[in-house]
């Protein structure tokens, strides 16, 4: 298991492409250390030192490859604490991070025919797979990504990255205005129910999905979630 540790890091830029979605990238002097499908705490509290009892903080997917300078993270606003970043963090402000935590890729599972399936910005702890060396290892992995519209779909270039690690990488992007939300029974349908699912996104998604495809014959131990929170 992986040795959680504290970092003092430096925000060193901030994409706010569309309104209310922002990406963090952070850098630290020490690096950092973890792998695809990981998940960070960050805390904000510009009072807190490193020392004492770790304060309010959050979660957050990596969306970062571990083979990357910096750690990126994207999200939205949703609540108090997101506001609060949105309102106070700036490029050059420093901030708390404890990693890594999870272990959504460690656990068992199959390498042929994997599929992953994401909403929204469920999409990023998946990326930090899709961008690192060791996607090699998987063979035809499909994606389903479903966005509201084509303007939320922030992750072409890692995506066009991924295909080139991957060359069999089959990518399904689900526009919400165009096609509809994701369809678990057609997903299911595509695919074997002895296939290895991960799923990523909102926790109502999560819980459906998951559900569904219990229901229609995928054991129980080949349906793996993102559902820290």
């Amino acid at each position: 298991m992986a040795i959680v540790k504290k970092y003092q890091v430096t925000i060193v830029a901030i994409e706010n492409k569309i309104e209310g979605v922002y990406t963090l990238s952070f850098s630290s002097e020490k690096g950092f250390k973890y792998s695809p499908g990981q998940f960070l705490h960050l805390a904000i509290d510009p009072e807190f030192d490193g020392s004492g009892q770790w304060p309010e903080s959050r979660c957050f997917s990596m969306q970062s490859s571990p083979s990357e300078e910096y750690v990126r993270i994207t999200y939205a606003i949703k609540g108090d604490f997101t506001r609060q970043m949105e309102k106070t963090l700036k490029v050059g402000s420093e901030v708390w991070l404890k990693l890594p935590y999870g272990e959504l890729f460690e656990q068992e599972h199959k390498k042929v025919r994997t599929v992953f399936i994401a909403g929204g910005t469920g999409v990023t702890p998946f990326l930090s797979l899709f961008t690192h060396s060791s996607f090699t290892e998987y063979t035809n992995p499909v994606l389903y990504a479903g966005f509201r519209d084509k303007t939320m779909n922030l992750y072409q270039d890692e995506l066009e990255t991924a295909k080139k690690i991957n060359r069999n990488l089959i990518v399904n992007i689900i526009y919400q205005n165009e096609a509809g939300m994701i369809d678990i029974e057609k997903i299911l349908t595509d695919n074997q129910t002895d296939c290895s699912f991960f799923i990523s996104g909102p926790p109502v998604m999560i819980k459906l999905f998951k559900q569904s495809l219990i229901e229609k014959g995928v054991p129980a131990s080949n349906v793996s979630t993102d559902d820290w929170e």
